[in-house]
């Protein structure tokens, strides 16, 4: 029994791929634009992507600072307990936890209703339940996320290079279309103003949840203070790039009547337009890949959940069951505590007959979006407050200057993604998720503080060691126990 995650496994190379996978480009083409300009009308897709990624390469300068000395796979949670408080850390651990569990299922609902059960339909010649290839899917991301993250990681590399590389193809394919003209307005900086900023960049957050997750690794990475950086920036970069051609020449290609095709072709628009030029065959290819990369979505936020689930068991916050590892150093228990929550979260939506695409996989992957744009405010903020008291030895740049900005710019498109979560989520006004999410996320935020600040008054030797991974005294007597 070991209480450490595997040591010098992954290189910036592998930490990029697992990153990648989690924002799965394919999906977030084929799925999230679409969905998002049938739910809210907005065609700023593409300049929104600029814009967060600009954001998000600003946040990073101050988080990735912040990693060199606070080593832990709980990442958000341990920063925001040394940069704010331990009861707002432990707060911050619920919140993440239901942010990634928001993308993670939300992935089964996208594999299952919009790619598995359309194509073994097509292919059997009979009506396939959505929950049947949700199982399977299941299934494969329990074997995987309970053993080693190598193994897993063999599979995300393939898959991520794989899917990366369609929507590239497709997209040169689209362009190629008699006819096509790029869409100036879908560029227009002066989208981004008023109360679509909010929507668009929740969109864009969406989009690019995982990016963070190259800190939830630093444990199990080689050469941390260059891998996590280089992975990091360059995935950032990379996927920006893929997100912004692939969304414009998706809007473009659909004409005036985008908005229209997009509601009624939905995860089909984009390899329809594709199909004009490359032949019915790219449609088939295409869902496969959409399918596979889906799945690498699913056990890339699989793997960081339970990491995050290792990391407070292993400082008791949590049952310390979870900060159990395997000799080869898989987070196992947390694992299939997660498997077994996902398995639960399926029953319940096959036996209540809910919609698996509408509201198990955009109502999801926004409220992760939401989600992870407060854990980003959150953890900048904290940034801040850690420096002020210990500089480091870093930069004003590092420690001051770009978590100042980053804070700002954050907390301001949170206030309007906030006040503008009806159009985010497609309904009325103070209705249904616009309603009942921010109620929920502030309630789950207060009882993991409430948590923390019980276990300040009961157990004096789990607070102390919140947030310090293996220099934790629970840790650290765990593993001098075993």
């Amino acid at each position: 029994m070991s209480y450490t995650l595997a040591r010098n496994r992954l290189g910036a190379f592998s930490i990029g791929s697992v990153i990648a996978s989690s924002v799965a480009a394919l999906t977030v083409i084929t799925l999230v634009v679409p969905l998002a300009l049938a739910a809210t009308g907005l065609i700023g897709f593409p300049v929104a992507i600029i814009a967060v990624a600009a954001i998000l390469m600003i946040y990073a300068v101050g988080f990735l600072a912040m990693a060199r000395h606070i080593p832990n796979a709980g990442a958000f949670y341990a920063y925001v307990a040394h940069g704010i408080g331990r009861p707002f850390g432990v707060g911050t651990s619920w919140f993440a936890l239901v942010t990634y569990n928001s993308f993670q299922l939300c992935c089964y609902g996208a594999f299952s209703a919009a790619i598995g059960a359309p194509l073994l339909s097509s292919w059997l010649g009979y009506a396939v339940p959505w929950i049947i290839p949700a199982l399977f899917a299941w299934a494969l991301v329990a074997v995987l996320g309970a053993n080693e993250i190598k193994v897993s990681g063999y599979v995300l590399v393939f898959l991520v290079v794989a899917e990366t590389v369609l929507v590239a193809l497709y997209s040169v394919a689209i362009m190629f279309t008699p006819g096509f003209a790029f869409n100036g307005a879908a560029m227009s900086v002066s989208g981004l103003s008023g109360p679509t900023l909010g929507v668009l960049v929740v969109l864009g957050a969406t989009s690019f949840a995982g990016v963070e997750q190259s800190v939830v690794y630093i444990e199990e990475s080689k050469d941390p203070k260059r891998t996590i950086p280089v992975a990091t920036y360059v995935t950032i970069a990379a996927i920006g790039v893929i997100y912004w051609f692939g969304s414009w020449v998706q809007i473009s290609a659909g004409g005036p009547q985008i908005i229209d095709r997009a509601t009624a072709e939905g995860a089909d628009l984009f390899f329809n337009q594709a199909a004009l030029m490359l032949g019915q065959g790219s449609v088939t290819l295409g869902k496969i890949l959409l399918g596979t990369g889906t799945v690498a979505a699913m056990l890339a936020f699989h793997n960081a959940i339970t990491r995050y689930t290792f990391a407070l068991g292993r400082e008791g916050v949590l049952p310390r069951l979870f900060g159990h590892t395997t000799i080869k150093g898989a987070p196992r228990n947390a694992s299939l505590a997660q498997t077994g929550l996902a398995l639960l979260v399926l029953i319940v939506f096959a036996v209540a007959g809910w919609d698996p695409l509408v509201q198990l996989f955009y109502w999801g992957s926004t409220t992760g979006g939401l989600g992870v744009l407060l854990l980003y405010t959150l953890t900048s903020i904290s940034v801040i407050c850690f420096f002020a008291r210990d500089k480091r030895g870093e930069s004003w740049w590092r420690r001051l200057v770009a978590p100042l900005i980053a804070t700002m710019v954050l907390l301001f498109v949170t206030i309007l993604a906030v006040d503008n979560l009806a159009g985010l989520y497609g309904v009325a006004p103070g209705t249904g998720p616009a309603r009942i999410v921010p109620i929920a996320l502030l309630c789950v935020f207060a009882a993991g503080t409430g948590w923390g600040l019980i276990l300040k008054s009961r157990n004096p030797q789990v607070y102390a060691g919140i947030g310090r991974g293996t220099r934790s005294t629970t840790a650290s007597a765990l593993s001098a126990i075993h």
